[in-house]
């Protein structure tokens, strides 16, 4: 289950909601005037943390990565999506 901020732009009401992704989807189709409230910067996905290459910070924050994509490398040597980039 997800809590999400919104926010009804006709009445400036804001509450939050708890349910699934998928009674999410239903729900926005069912209540209209209703959308996410992205102006708080605490209940948004995306951080700008988050921003910038994944592989970078998988190096940084588990080291052992590296080893495990030079061993995905050599075993997957005619796969040049893993060859180019690792």
């Amino acid at each position: 289950m997800a809590t999400y901020p919104i926010i009804n732009p006709e009445t400036g009401e804001q509450k939050e909601v708890v349910m699934s992704v998928t009674e999410w989807s239903q729900w926005l189709e069912d209540n209209k005037p209703w959308h996410r409230d992205w102006s708080d910067p605490d209940t948004c996905p995306l951080s700008t943390e988050s921003v910038g290459d994944w592989r970078g910070k998988l190096y940084k924050s588990h080291p052992g990565w590296k080893d495990v994509m030079g061993k995905v490398k050599k075993a997957g040597k005619r796969n040049p999506s893993i060859t180019q980039q690792y």
